[in-house]
């Protein structure tokens, strides 16, 4: 079974936010990552299988699959990895999560299902698919 990273997407208030965000990064360094300090022990059952999911604005909102995690050393010799990621980003039914630091393992028995009502371009806003999604419509 697949394990997955669940971390904060700070700074992003929507997912078209984000998309925005990696397209830039992806056009100017060829590939999407996510710079952290520590480095996962379970890398083996995340590469290939897992996904990050993000947490916007207090509710998981979308998932990445996770095809690399690189270990390496800053300017500082401080051990880091990059998270790197498939550029598609999958909607999923949103689920409040509080805030925490760093990133957090999870399950893929406790991780929300895609969305498949809901294409990534919709012009239902993140917002609103919330509520809808607590209301259990969506």
């Amino acid at each position: 079974m697949a394990l997955n990273i669940l971390k904060l997407c700070v700074g992003v208030s929507e997912i078209a936010e984000l998309a925005a965000w990696q397209d830039e990064r992806l056009a100017r360094t060829k590939r999407i990552y996510h710079v952290t300090r520590m480095i996962p022990r379970r890398a083996a059952e995340i590469v290939g299988s897992g996904s990050i999911y993000w947490v916007i604005r207090g509710m998981i909102m979308v998932r990445q699959k996770i095809i690399a995690i690189e270990p390496f050393k800053d300017e500082d010799g401080i051990e880091r990895c990059k998270l790197v990621f498939d550029p598609q980003l999958v909607p999923v039914r949103p689920v409040p999560r509080r805030a925490f630091q760093g990133w957090r393992y999870l399950a893929s028995a406790d991780a929300p299902p895609d969305l498949k009502r809901r294409p990534a371009d919709s012009n239902l806003s993140d917002k609103m698919a919330a509520e809808l999604a607590e209301l259990g419509l969506l």
